[in-house]
């Protein structure tokens, strides 16, 4: 017997995931270079605001974990890692 051509499979969950993530991470990029543009060695305070905002503009601020908003804030500050924001 032979077997009949497959018929193309539907796209699995991570295939249609994958243009969602790759549109997200292109916006978080964005969003932190802005930040790290126009704040650099600013406090943490006013870096973290400035941050948040960005990433409000670019849509995100949803699927980034306040821990992370954090620590963005405190590098771009230059109060974490190697103290000069470059990290």
């Amino acid at each position: 017997m032979a077997s009949e051509p497959s018929e193309p499979s539907e796209p699995s969950a991570y295939e249609k995931a994958v243009p969602v993530v790759a549109a997200n991470l292109a916006k978080l990029e964005r969003a932190v270079g802005r930040t790290r543009a126009s704040h650099a060695g600013q406090s943490y305070a006013e870096v973290h605001r400035a941050l948040i905002e960005a990433l409000v503009q670019e849509g995100v601020r949803h699927v980034v974990p306040s821990q992370v908003v954090e620590e963005w804030a405190r590098r771009v500050s230059g109060t974490g890692g190697t103290g000069d924001g470059a990290d």
